[in-house]
């Protein structure tokens, strides 16, 4: 089992431009669209977060367990579910304002065990950001990393969230020696600062930058640099994209049989280029429709 844990949201996404465009809510949330495309691809997959029982936490429920994810840990609460207003740029990029006081995913706090089938545990995006609940997952992070299981982390900057970047970059890097695979956008890697081969001496067995519609980078700790082009794609909009490649890793990695640093070590050329191109095709479909809508394994052919 693959255990996504964070944030479960509502976006806000305008149906067309002008600052007064119909908003169409869409279920979201980086580890929540992480979570749905997992199930499509087929892993067994568990959620860890807190949702509202408002109609929209209803909602994200519903599209979990219809992806075939495990919700029974979820908690929930009768705060609000956090929202995000989407903005749509002209080449289909997003950018995101967040309504998050009092909402019920900040409240999330850490089990007391993961399940025991649990060879991998996927952290990311605001849950890491926002307390009491950023402190939570750091402490299931640490508690994952230290009993052997697979830690995958895709920070998924959203700066308008983060009052003091420094402090965040500083956290950032203690969370390294706990992290596995790290996986980042090019404007996540900006951000941050440093470099792969900085963050591979900190901790991950393997670092993987995307980098839109050129392509995927995966840097591993032997020196190796692997590298595949992006998929041409008509793109409606980029929602999830970066989450379906969160996924799609996971899922390949798992399929390989590689979800430990020493598997992930001995993947070779070859099996890297398998998996990044496999993430490239799947964020591809993500990025022809509308919102985090992430494919299914039958539309994706060989993994």
């Amino acid at each position: 089992m693959i255990v996504v844990a964070g944030e479960a949201l509502i976006d806000l996404v305008p149906q067309h431009s002008g600052a007064l465009a119909e908003l169409l809510p869409r279920r979201g949330g980086g580890p929540y669209n992480t979570a749905v495309a997992l199930g499509r691809l087929g892993s067994a997959t568990a959620f860890f977060s807190r949702v509202s029982r408002d109609a929209f936490g209803e909602a994200l429920l519903d599209g979990l367990v219809d992806a075939g994810v495990d919700v029974s840990s979820v908690q929930r609460g009768a705060e609000p579910t956090t929202l995000a207003v989407a903005t749509i740029g002209a080449d289909g990029s997003a950018a995101y304002t967040f309504h998050v006081e009092g909402t019920a995913d900040r409240l999330f706090s850490a089990p007391g065990r993961l399940p025991a089938e649990a060879r991998a545990v996927s952290f990311g995006t605001c849950s890491l950001v926002l307390e009491p609940g950023a402190s939570a997952y750091e402490e299931l992070m640490r508690t994952a990393a230290a009993q052997g299981v697979f830690t995958a982390l895709d920070p998924n900057i959203r700066a308008g969230l983060i009052p003091d970047p420094d402090a965040y970059r500083a956290r950032f890097k203690s969370w390294l020696p706990s992290v596995s695979l790290l996986k980042l956008s090019e404007d996540d890697a900006r951000w941050l600062g440093g470099t792969p081969r900085e963050w591979l001496a900190a901790g991950p067995a393997a670092v993987v930058i995307t980098q839109g519609g050129d392509g995927l980078t995966a840097f591993t700790r032997d020196g190796a640099v692997h590298s595949v082009p992006g998929e041409p794609v008509d793109v409606v909009d980029t929602i999830g994209a970066g989450d379906t490649v969160n996924a799609a890793l996971l899922h390949g990695l798992s399929v390989r049989g590689a979800l430990s640093p020493t598997a992930l070590a001995e993947l070779g050329p070859r099996g890297w280029t398998g998996l990044l191109s496999f993430a490239a095709r799947a964020a591809a479909v993500t990025c022809s429709r509308a919102g985090a809508e992430p494919p299914y394994a039958r539309e994706l052919g060989d993994q």
